[in-house]
């Protein structure tokens, strides 16, 4: 870090950039990452290079949410209301009724900034329409927090759009702004709250002003990124699967009743199977995930058989990409797979099979409950960047061998899990893949996934032993 000193201050500089500032931030937000109902809108223009970085980190869309404050007559920094995205406008009506501002004066003012903020959307989305903002859980950046005047009104601006949940998320603030705002929002998350704090621009070695075209060019770059990442790895993905022999695979479609609606799946076995891997995943993934098949076809290298299982039906899908009501709900889920579990104890050509559970996200506690409620049906566990702190409270029911594998580079789910770690009473193991990210994209990252996993299945599940299985 550098300082600049003049002879009544010495400023620590936090952060080379935006770009720093940025990845910094992202490193505090890692809990939403790759979901499907987090947007990340960014208040032009300083926030956006800051905001890139974070959507980037957390593979979810960004886009920018344009403010302009409505200047008190002849005292323009004094707001007394604003115009924002979406044609929405707010008004301090105290300060309006205090001052007997008129409503022609208003109005003026108010036409004035629309254009300009109509302006500013042409150049910024260049033709892209404004993303839907109902119902998700809007992270709103900037690069850094004074008296937080623009940020409070565009939380008032966002109001009308009914979002889920509005977190403030910024590099650096004074430690009473962030406080304040804790008040009007459901979480704030400010990276570094330095005391004294002089100015935002104060703290960055480079502040230069972020022009127009930047600002194009980076909601570019972020929506081309995002798609093009997640086509790229399951073009990968879908590469190596048709690359690989399948040859002596027996596989069909399922319905499955379980917890009172029908669930849908694939039932894979190879020929000589003794175990089968059902697995458990969070909301946005399903049995025709590209992931998901790309780790069953490396247990079926080994004889081990999958069941690849949709843990919400596509009516519930829907509604909980709209409000996030299932994802979080780990105890239904749970319900799901034990009556998955029980399906597949009654079904003549698996009921003689040894069964082990694959979570990842939100089906990793889902898969832990299950285990701890059918400790006599589960033989083994591998968690892949699970969320166990979910299901602590069953976790120290669970009797089955459990493998738990994050990315090196997923620093909170790190510390989920080895907080499950110490919870958890039978033979137990943590695998940190070093460079990995939350989705494992990073080249091998996936295989490595892989290997562990079968390791882990065909000692515990593919010997013979006089395993119990009653339920």
């Amino acid at each position: 870090m550098l300082q600049e000193c003049a002879i009544k201050e010495c400023v620590m500089k936090l952060f080379r950039d935006r770009i720093e500032a940025g990845r910094t931030l992202a490193e505090k937000l890692m809990l939403y990452a790759g979901r499907d109902d987090v947007v990340v809108l960014a208040l032009p223009r300083g926030g956006v290079p800051v905001a890139f970085e974070v959507a980037i980190a957390l593979n979810v869309p960004m886009d920018v949410f344009v403010v302009r404050k409505l200047g008190f007559p002849g005292r323009e920094e004094f707001a007394m209301g604003a115009v924002a995205s979406g044609g929405v406008r707010v008004l301090n009506e105290v300060v309006v009724r205090s001052y007997r501002i008129p409503r022609a004066t208003i109005d003026s003012i108010a036409q004035r900034e629309q254009w300009e903020l109509e302006r500013r959307e042409r150049v910024y989305r260049n033709g892209r329409p404004m993303p839907e903002l109902t119902n998700k859980t809007i992270i709103l950046v900037d690069d850094g927090l004074a008296t937080g005047t623009t940020m409070r009104a565009a939380v008032t601006a966002l109001r009308p759009y009914k979002p889920a949940r509005i977190i403030i998320a910024v590099p650096t603030a004074p430690p009473d702004t962030c406080k304040k705002f804790q008040e009007e929002v459901d979480e704030v998350v400010c990276a570094t709250t330095p005391q004294p704090f002089w100015a935002i621009g104060a703290l960055y070695e480079d502040f230069s002003q972020t022009t127009d075209e930047e600002v194009r060019s980076l909601l570019d770059r972020a929506a081309t990124n995002l798609s093009a990442k997640d086509a790229y790895q399951d073009s990968i993905l879908e590469d190596a699967m048709i690359k690989t022999p399948r040859t002596g695979l027996k596989e069909h479609a399922v319905s499955i009743v379980a917890d009172g609606v029908t669930l849908e799946g694939i039932l894979s076995i190879p020929r000589g199977a003794q175990g089968i891997v059902v697995f458990a995943h969070g909301s946005g993934s399903s049995r025709f995930s590209p992931r998901n098949q790309f780790v069953a076809q490396g247990l079926h290298q080994v004889g081990l058989a999958t069941l690849l299982l949709d843990l919400l039906t596509t009516e519930e899908e829907k509604v909980d990409l709209r409000t996030s009501q299932y994802r979080f709900d780990v105890v239904l889920l749970a319900g799901r797979v034990i009556g998955a579990t029980d399906w597949l104890l009654s079904q003549p050509e698996t009921q003689d099979f040894r069964i082990g559970y694959f979570g990842s996200s939100t089906g990793a506690a889902a898969a832990l409950i299950a285990a701890a409620e059918r400790p006599n049906a589960v033989a083994a566990i591998v968690l892949r960047r699970g969320r166990p702190d979910l299901a602590m409270a069953d976790i120290g029911r669970v009797r089955a061998p459990t493998l738990l594998i994050v990315g090196g580079d997923d620093g909170p789910v790190i510390i989920f899990n080895k907080d499950a770690l110490a919870g958890i009473r039978p033979e137990k193991k943590l695998e940190i893949i070093p460079g990995a990210s939350h989705l494992f994209e990073e080249p091998g990252a996936l295989e490595k996934v892989v290997s562990l996993a079968r390791q882990w299945f065909q000692q515990h599940l593919a010997s013979v032993g006089d395993y119990q299985r009653a339920v």
